[in-house]
């Protein structure tokens, strides 16, 4: 790792798509520091006053390096570690009090609607007590037209699919099928959503 940039954004993104394992002492960790630094002083902005929503678009490009599409919308408080591997499609609205631990990629689809509090979290600590820093990263994927009810957490290397449900409170572990309705501790599929023609 010695060879690696200093903070170089791209190649952070690439070595955490290949997989990259953090260990405390590495200079990949050091970029975690970085980065989460930035997003600080970005989401202090967001959430300090009100921003109109043009405002919070400028602002939530800012923080993760591209731009959002016009119809992005989000309601402050928002909360995130990293901020650089956050994925918005279009017609995507996020409420109040979320937190996105972005560092291994969260891909949120067109048409997706995200409740309050919810916690979205790509990042897994060591259970070896004695390398308890170091952190593996897998990405979430969201699909399109999904709705998470408020105080969801969805954990690392989950895929949701398109037009399913989240239900309040739910802790997902594992892929949810599309059009389904998940709920409980962990998620469990509750029912199949019927399509009208």
């Amino acid at each position: 790792m010695s060879d690696l940039p200093v903070f170089d954004r791209d190649y952070f993104i690439q070595s955490l798509y290949d997989g990259a394992y953090i260990d405390t002492s590495s200079k990949l960790f050091e970029y975690f520091h970085h980065y989460a630094r930035e997003a600080q002083k970005i989401t202090a902005v967001i959430n300090q006053g009100y921003h109109d929503p043009v405002e919070l678009r400028q602002l939530m490009s800012q923080l993760i390096g591209e731009p959002v599409d016009e119809s992005f919308n989000l309601f402050p408080p928002f909360y995130t570690d990293c901020g650089k591997n956050l994925h918005f499609g279009k017609h995507v609205f996020i409420n109040a009090g979320c937190h996105f631990q972005d560092q291994g990629g969260i891909y949120i689809g067109d048409g997706t609607l995200i409740g309050h509090g919810a916690i979205f979290a790509t990042i897994n600590h060591e259970l070896d007590p004695r390398n308890r820093g170091s952190m593996t990263v897998r990405p979430i994927h969201v699909g399109k037209n999904v709705w998470f009810g408020s105080r969801v957490t969805v954990t690392q290397g989950v895929t949701i699919g398109d037009g399913a449900v989240v239900a309040a409170g739910a802790v997902v572990t594992k892929d949810v099928p599309p059009n389904t309705v998940v709920g409980g501790v962990p998620a469990k599929i509750i029912k199949h959503i019927e399509l009208k023609e």
